[in-house]
């Protein structure tokens, strides 16, 4: 038996990096009657059939899962936005930031196009808040060093809404991936997915990246009961808030008393990461303890 990592899942196939060379793997079968299936980040243990082909036996014990994209292990969700075509909603960039909170993953927010729009409000945003922020340009270079100090040393996925430039950024970090750009429609301000599967790039020195496909497939599937049970929690920022409120059970949308509320009045929190908050609060209200996944 030997201990890898899946990089790449594509068509039934899993290619495990064992270190000595990267395994074609069909996975056994009991993990889809245990109603479970290997995932790209997922460490395993394989049994090497020679030739260069194996099966997936074991999978290790996963620090987290993602539906969607469907990896596992994730340390940094990169997420990519822009105030260029396309412009990207702050509500979507602070409702992948707490899905990642509750699945202790940190976020990485990067501004691209910055040569066409430096995006001085998402910008400001971000910077008042807990999520650090980058700006670059796949286009000039721009910012590319900080980032690459940013995510070295992590698997790192790199996620944002379609034509922000995912696939260009990777290509400017290594041109050597060579991945196809999607063009962008200016008439729909945005782009066509590039990305076809799921896949680990190295970046060299235990860094990794995994393109994912864009904001429509990160969808309600993570919405669910456990982010509404811990909703505050994933806004870093109400963290020291939270115990000053006046009554128990606060829920930080309209109550008297409220410290969180209080902290955005003052200028503490800014006034659209509390403004995601209530519209995932929203959304997420409706769901009932028999939803449970």
């Amino acid at each position: 038996m030997s201990r890898g990592r899946i990089e790449k899942a594509l068509s039934g196939f899993y290619y495990v990096n064992i270190g000595s060379e990267v395994l074609q793997c069909r996975a056994r079968g009991k993990f889809r009657r245990e109603g479970t299936s290997p995932l790209v980040g997922d460490w395993v243990q394989v049994r090497e059939l020679g030739n260069g082909e194996g099966f997936v036996e074991t999978i290790e014990e996963r620090r987290n899962v993602f539906s969607r994209p469907s990896a596992a292990n994730i340390d940094q969700l990169v997420v990519i936005a822009s105030a260029a075509i396309p412009v990207t909603d702050p509500y979507l960039i602070d409702r992948i930031s707490a899905i990642a909170a509750l699945k202790d993953c940190r976020v990485l927010l990067v501004l691209n196009k910055c040569d066409l729009d430096p995006a001085d409000e998402l910008y400001e945003i971000y910077r008042a808040s807990a999520i650090p922020v980058v700006r670059v340009s796949a286009a000039t270079g721009e910012g590319m060093e900080e980032l690459r100090c940013a995510i070295a040393g992590k698997l790192n996925a790199f996620t944002g809404n379609s034509g922000v430039g995912k696939s260009s950024i990777l290509n400017a970090l290594e041109p050597q991936f060579d991945l196809p750009v999607g063009e962008v429609s200016r008439a729909l301000g945005r782009g066509r997915h590039t990305t076809r599967h799921v896949e680990m790039f190295s970046l060299g020195a235990d860094t990794w990246v995994i393109d994912t496909p864009g904001f429509s497939s990160f969808d309600a599937e993570e919405l669910d009961l456990e982010l509404k049970q811990h909703l505050p929690e994933t806004f870093p920022e109400f963290a020291s808030y939270l115990d000053d409120c006046r009554f128990v059970g606060c829920s930080h949308v309209k109550e008297k008393g409220c410290a969180v509320l209080k902290a955005v009045k003052e200028g503490k929190i800014p006034v659209s990461r509390h403004r995601s908050y209530l519209r995932m609060h929203e959304e997420l209200k409706s769901l009932k303890e028999w939803e449970r996944k």
